[in-house]
């Protein structure tokens, strides 16, 4: 039985994302699913944000206008070239230049005015800290200082109704959100990965789709993913 309470979900369309949308749903959470379009060079993904919020059925999907290509500054939002030799490509600062600067920050300030709007006190995002990009804003110290800084600047928190920031894949690796996936019963090729797509297929060779096809290799789940090269 569904909760009273619905739960703000941040869908990027992601494989991460829709695991988390289904922990949601798993929880008894209506989904209120929240996609940002940023001008991110991977536009496609919002394509794929709407199928997974169709299919987890959500009562509203909102795909918010916000350009972050007007700050530039990641290869994501600039006419920078996205890493395509191997996991773990880094600038000269040790974090890739995908990362897009304070994104995650962005997108749950955004995700917390819903909620406090909606009356929701949850929030889904599906970062983990084991396998992904090195980026800061995915680890569990950023979760929790969110949750505390959520508590401080929104009516609901300082009257005693505070916010839960939930990162149901925190602690996973990429091959266990597949598997959690499946269990789930998730049409897992619903979702999109790539940064750099080549036509309506996954580049293959971006981290974010060597990590996908990773964790499907360590899951034992054949993958649905349509790669231009095999990563």
């Amino acid at each position: 039985m569904a909760s009273k309470t619905p739960a703000v979900v941040l869908v990027s369309g992601g494989l991460d994302s829709m695991v988390s949308a289904a922990r949601a749903r798993e929880d008894g959470h209506p989904i209120l699913a929240l996609s940002i379009d940023y001008n991110q060079r991977h536009k496609v993904e919002l394509a794929a944000a709407a199928r997974v919020a169709r299919s987890l059925g959500a009562i509203r999907h909102i795909v918010l206008p916000m350009d972050l290509s007007a700050f530039g500054g990641s290869a994501l939002t600039a006419d920078i070239a996205v890493p395509k030799d191997g996991l773990g490509t880094e600038d000269g600062g040790g974090i890739p230049v995908t990362y897009v600067p304070a994104r995650n920050t962005i997108f749950l300030s955004l995700a917390l005015g819903w909620a406090e709007a909606a009356g929701a006190r949850d929030l889904y995002i599906g970062v983990n800290a084991l396998d992904y990009s090195g980026y800061p804003d995915c680890r569990p110290e950023f979760i929790r200082a969110f949750e505390g800084l959520a508590e401080l600047a929104t009516k609901a928190g300082v009257e005693g109704s505070p916010f839960r920031i939930q990162a149901p894949l925190q602690d996973m690796t990429k091959a266990d959100i597949v598997r959690e996936g499946t269990r789930l019963g998730l049409d897992l090729g619903l979702s999109w990965s790539c940064y750099d797509p080549v036509g309506e297929a996954h580049c293959g060779l971006c981290d974010s789709c060597r990590l996908r096809a990773r964790g499907f290799e360590e899951a034992g789940i054949a993958d649905p993913t349509r790669y231009a090269q095999k990563p």
